[in-house]
C-alpha cells in the first residue's frame, strides 16, 4: 500500500500542476515585449492594429489593471486575436519618449494605434473587462 501511494501522490501531483497550467495557458492579454519598430513590424506582417497600455510601476490603477481586467479570458481572446499587445513602462527605456511623443498626462493610458503609430483611440484609467472589450471592438481600421 505504501508503494503505491508513493507512486500515486507523485503522480496526481503532477496531474494537478499540469491542468493550473493548462487553465492559465490562453487566458488574458498576451503581451509581445519587444522594441516599437518591432511591435509595429509584427502588426503590419499580421495586418493587426496595436494595443498599448503605458503605465508606471507606481500606479495602483495599472497594477489593478494587470491583475484583474489583462487577465480575464474574453480579454484576452479577443485581444490576442486583433492585437499586436504591447506594455510600455512611461519611466524606463523607450517609454520615455513614447509617453512624450502621445502626450501621456495620467495612468494607465490605453492606446489602440495602427502599425505607423497612428493613434486610433484612446482610454486613460482602469476599466473592467467588459469596458475594456467595448474600447477595443470600437476601434476599428
Amino acid at each position: 500500500m505504501k508503494k503505491i501511494a508513493l507512486v500515486i501522490i507523485p503522480l496526481l501531483v503532477m496531474m494537478l500542476v499540469a491542468r493550473a497550467a493548462d487553465d492559465k495557458a490562453g487566458k488574458g492579454i498576451m503581451f509581445y515585449d519587444a522594441p516599437w519598430k518591432d511591435v509595429a513590424a509584427k502588426a503590419g506582417k499580421e495586418n493587426k492594429l496595436v494595443f498599448m497600455d503605458i503605465y508606471t510601476s507606481w500606479c495602483g490603477p495599472c497594477k489593478l489593471l494587470r491583475k484583474t481586467t489583462f487577465t480575464d479570458k474574453k480579454v484576452g481572446e479577443y485581444f490576442n486575436t486583433n492585437f499586436v499587445n504591447t506594455s510600455v513602462d512611461a519611466e524606463k527605456g523607450e517609454g520615455v519618449e513614447i509617453a512624450a511623443k502621445y502626450h501621456i498626462e495620467g495612468y494607465p493610458t490605453l492606446l489602440i494605434l495602427d502599425k505607423d503609430g497612428k493613434e486610433l483611440g484612446r482610454q486613460v484609467g482602469y476599466m473592467p473587462a467588459e469596458g475594456l472589450l467595448r474600447f477595443g471592438q470600437s476601434v476599428k481600421k
